[in-house]
């Protein structure tokens, strides 16, 4: 059996050079690994670009081991769960604008996982459907918030 993911994050980030304490929340969407150190901004990075690059590879090193691992969720002294929170009501109130003008809005490019924080937030609004769409010069997609149509 593989190492647990938490095990395989403390020893990653210690072999990086990293002094953290590493706290396991299984969620509804999945276990989350709340990183918690002295330098958090070291591990975040560029609009917390290392964060999902740690993701990733943490990610990518269970799947080696086992395929049938749960995807995990890693976040830094809690900064991923207050920008989701922020990305939801930003999503909101574009609904909200949606429903009150009828016109198409655009959300700023976002990475995968942040549209889909936006999908899923919005998902079950009777009023309003979302779309990804490429942006030309960009890796990142934007999301489209438009009316239902009947």
């Amino acid at each position: 059996m593989p190492d647990a993911p938490k095990v395989v994050l403390e020893t990653l980030l210690k072999q990086l050079g990293f002094d953290v304490t590493i706290e396991e929340l299984q969620l509804e969407e999945g276990l989350v690994l709340d990183v918690k150190t002295d330098d958090p901004g070291r591990l975040i990075g560029r609009q917390g670009q290392t964060l999902a690059d740690l993701q990733y590879v943490l990610n990518r090193m269970l799947f080696q081991g086992d395929d049938s691992v749960p995807k995990v969720t890693v976040d830094v002294g809690g900064y991923r769960t207050q920008a989701r929170d922020a990305l939801v009501k930003k999503a909101k109130e574009a609904a909200d604008k949606v429903r009150r003008w009828g016109d198409v809005i655009e959300l700023e490019p976002l990475n995968s996982y942040d549209r889909r924080v936006v999908h899923t937030a919005l998902k079950d609004d009777p009023d309003v459907e979302t779309h990804s769409v490429e942006v030309e010069g960009t890796s990142k997609k934007a999301v489209l918030l438009r009316p239902k149509r009947a």
